[in-house]
């Protein structure tokens, strides 16, 4: 889609595809608030915008349309290549990831994202390691903008190609 259709578009079908983009409510009305983007860096800057808007209820809720880094199931559909560094994975890398997905969601009460477009199992094992030494504070500011860097690559994906 152009971004002249997605600034045409009524508000109900641009709402529903921004929630298939990120599933968090606050972040969705913000950025159809942004509209019309007079450019696609509008656009993204209307992301990073809205994602610095997200209370620590609101990440959770976007949280929730993202399934675990290494969880196979619910893969495929209009984000399932984001995770294809992954997919090359042995077994030892997935039940490492595995524990660590455990070990992260037990010190911070949700899953481990990350913004793993480009990034290999190994390489998403290493940030995740690091990432277990983070206070809930500074992990909150990690999630989003790992967030922010998703929801861009989603946009980009779509209105820019």
């Amino acid at each position: 889609m152009t971004l002249a259709e997605l600034n045409s578009l009524p508000d109900e079908q641009v709402r529903r595809w921004l929630v298939d983009c990120c599933s968090s409510r606050r972040w969705t009305e913000a950025v159809l608030a942004a509209r019309p983007f007079a450019s696609a860096g509008a656009l993204l800057a209307a992301n990073e915008a809205a994602v610095a808007l997200l209370t620590t209820e609101d990440l959770r809720e976007a949280l929730g349309g993202h399934r675990r880094i290494g969880d196979k199931r619910g893969a495929g559909g209009s984000h399932g290549d984001e995770q294809a560094g992954v997919s090359q994975a042995d077994d030892v890398l997935m039940r490492a990831l595995g524990k660590g997905n455990a070990a992260y969601e037990e010190k911070f009460g949700h899953i481990y994202l990350a913004c793993a477009t480009g990034r290999s199992g190994a390489e998403l094992l290493e940030f995740l390691t690091d990432r277990l030494g983070n206070s809930p504070v500074e992990e909150r500011k990690v999630v989003a903008g790992e967030l922010a860097k998703i929801n861009g690559l989603r946009l980009r994906r779509q209105v820019m190609t």
